[in-house]
């Protein structure tokens, strides 16, 4: 619209206004700064809140909002970087071959009901191209209360954008600290291949699967 365009706009508006005409009241939008501390500790709420959520450009693309899924007590919660556009499109985790694929992983080694466990991703709508820090920083606020309301005995981290984001370290090398145990805040952490990584290199399958009896064995000592 052009400057000139606009003015003829407001010039009607204001005289119609002469006529007689009313507008509603002036809207105040305020800045929503999204914090922990402004957020509420119940899942359902904060899932409302993120399904109305503006703060970044990811809002202007997406599909659908994943909160995230799963069991709101669980004692492991898996984070992916950001959804896949198999979930984008249906709304929900565990679609695709790359949500059966984990979904088979958690039921055949871990010997748990997808059910059983929590997942959601670093940013709650998916990319057209890739997630930016920018992105992430918009986000951060909602997953940290996602732990802090499910309190995981265990965080596992799936793939390298993942760990480096959620655990602010981009100098370590994520073949050397995969499969580790590391520290967020007071959760315990533990890094491994994203599904679509094995999907892409089937040969790192097996450091995945040795990751997955890791996990189990963490579980059981519980």
């Amino acid at each position: 619209m052009t400057k000139t365009v606009k003015n003829k706009i407001l010039h009607q508006l204001n005289f119609l206004k002469t006529i007689g005409y009313n507008y509603h009241e002036t809207v105040t939008i305020s800045n929503f700064d999204v914090n922990g501390n402004s957020l509420p500790n119940n899942l359902n709420e904060l899932n409302l809140i993120m399904e109305n959520c503006y703060l970044c450009e990811l809002s202007k693309s997406r599909r659908n909002v994943l909160c995230g899924q799963g069991n709101p007590n669980a004692q492991i919660m898996f984070i992916a970087d950001e959804p896949t556009a198999s979930e984008d499109e249906l709304k929900s985790f565990f679609v695709g071959k790359t949500g059966e694929t984990l979904a088979k992983m958690i039921e055949n080694v871990l010997l748990l009901k997808k059910e059983d466990v929590f997942i959601t991703t670093l940013t709650k709508c998916k990319s057209l191209d890739s997630i930016t820090p920018a992105c992430f920083n918009s986000c951060n606020s909602y997953l940290y209360k996602q732990i802090d309301i499910i309190k995981p005995k265990l965080i596992v981290l799936l793939g390298e954008k993942t760990y480096q984001y959620l655990c602010n370290d981009t100098s370590s090398s994520f073949l050397k600290i995969r499969g580790q145990m590391t520290k967020f805040n007071e959760y315990d952490v533990l890094p491994t291949h994203s599904v679509s990584y094995l999907l892409r290199n089937p040969s790192s399958k097996k450091e995945a699967f040795h990751d997955m009896l890791k996990i189990k064995s963490i579980l059981e000592l519980n």
